[in-house]
Parts: C-alpha cells; structure tokens; sequence
C-alpha cells in the first residue's frame, strides 16, 4: 500500500494554500473591479462636464484663451482614466498569468532587479583630520567622556597662564 511521503504531503499542502489564495484574490479583484468601473465612469463624466463647462465659458463675453485650453485639457483627463482602468486590467491579467508560471509564495516580496533604483550616496570624506584644532578638541571630547577623574591636558599657551 502506498502512503504519501512527507515531501509530497507538504508540496500538497502548499499547492492547496497556493490555490485558495489566488481564488480568492481573483473573487476579490472581481468584486473591486465593479467599484473601480463606477470610479472610472463617474471620473470621467466629472471631467467631460468640466471641458463643457470650461467651452461654454470660453463662448461667453469673458471667456479667455485660458478657458479654451481648460475645455481642451478637460477631456484629455477623462481620456487618462479610460486608459489607466484598461492598463490596470491588462497589468493584472499579466500578474495572475506570472502566478501561474511561477511557482512560490505569492505572499513574499518580489527581489527589485539590479539598477533600477539609483545608488545610495556614500558619506563625505570627515574633514576632522585636515584641521589640528578640531582633531584637539575632539580628543579633549574623548578624554571627558571616558570620565577619566584625570584633568585634561592642555596643550595650548593661552589656557597654561590660568
């Protein structure tokens, strides 16, 4: 009689967990998705109401060139919530397709590729060895802080005369 070993039984487990996961993100994105239909058409209907009313300011006695040019870039607004609703469709299909091909924890976070962000700056060179004086006073610092009873020397003529 065969019995699962404890390899298969855990790859089971995990494939299992996999699944329940994606379904309910999809349940999930199905129900956003109708949310995010109402924003994009009501978005869009604010903007197109804009641009007309921007047109008709632009055909009154005080309407401007500025009028016109809101009534122009009105829509074009509207035109970009119509195409950033499609792109994110389109990039979520990609994900969900991603998800099939490959296997891991949905869950983890993805690795950022190599030279996508800019580099770190690096720290300036210290200053503290060009100037003696400061490298004196930060030794003196040192001496205090280690809380030595010692007082500590004093190096310079003008405080020797007190």
């Amino acid at each position: 009689m065969w019995a699962p070993s404890r390899k298969s039984a855990k790859a089971c487990a995990r494939s299992q967990r996999f699944y329940r996961y994606r379904r309910s993100v999809s349940e999930q994105s199905r129900s956003h998705r109708v949310a995010l239909i109402a924003f994009v058409v009501v978005a869009s209907a604010a903007c197109l109401a804009l641009g007309w009313w921007q047109w008709q300011r632009y055909d009154s006695a005080a309407g401007s060139a500025q009028n016109l040019g809101y009534a122009l870039q009105w829509p074009l607004f509207a035109g970009f919530f119509v195409y950033a609703y499609f792109r994110f469709v389109r990039l979520e299909k990609e994900r969900e397709a991603e998800g099939d091909a490959v296997d891991g924890d949905p869950e983890q976070p993805r690795e950022i590729p190599e030279g996508l962000l800019p580099p770190r700056p690096t720290a300036a060179p210290s200053s503290t060895d060009v100037d003696p004086t400061l490298r004196e006073y930060n030794k003196l610092l040192a001496e205090l802080a280690d809380g030595s009873d010692a007082q500590p020397k004093r190096t310079s003529p003008e405080r020797n005369n007190q």
